[in-house]
């Protein structure tokens, strides 16, 4: 079980209440993971603003999808995984590219270079070659998106690394994408 509380309104500092009041705006309920979050209001502020800006990036639903799911998956998330396959059924992403990612088989052609290339940049903690990079470019991405993936791995880092430590628990709209390596 955590040793971090998951904060409610009442309970949270007081820099954290506004921003749990736009997680449940944002998604109508309170994620664990915020709750988490809130005992430190510049983690929660700093992934709400991360989740926003990659959200607003070029990608779209499918591709925001990939590289959040191919990072926590290599992470091993026990909460992101399933609340980023409820995220993509939501945003109406295909349901054979979410399976794919969590299961760690192949997606169409394009989708898997955004795939391998994001898990090079963890893996290889932004030490890519310039190979990966043309690789990555002529499969139709941008250097606009190589950047807006570091972006992605910043955001997905406070997520996994806060959930890590904390244990926390899935919330119950996502415990039917329940899943493990």
């Amino acid at each position: 079980m955590s040793q971090f509380p998951l904060h409610t309104a009442d309970s949270a500092p007081q820099d954290s209440k506004p921003l749990l009041d736009n997680s449940r705006k944002a998604f109508g309920m309170l994620p664990n993971l915020h709750a988490v979050m809130a005992e430190a209001p510049g983690l929660l502020a700093a992934y709400q603003q991360a989740h926003s800006l990659f959200q607003d990036s070029s990608f779209n639903d499918a591709e925001l999808t990939v590289v959040w799911q191919s990072i926590n998956v290599e992470h091993e998330c026990h909460y992101c995984v399933p609340a980023h396959t409820a995220i993509a059924n939501k945003a109406g992403v295909d349901p054979a590219i979410t399976e794919a990612l969590r299961s760690g088989t192949a997606l169409p052609e394009k989708l898997e270079a955004l795939r391998t290339f994001t898990l090079k940049m963890v893996r290889q903690r932004g030490r890519v070659e310039r190979e990966d990079i043309d690789a990555f470019t002529a499969a139709g991405y941008t250097k606009r998106q190589v950047l807006e993936i570091i972006l992605g791995i910043s955001q997905k880092v406070m997520s996994n690394y806060t959930n890590h430590i904390a244990d926390t628990p899935v919330d119950a709209p996502f415990e039917q994408f329940a899943w493990s390596r």
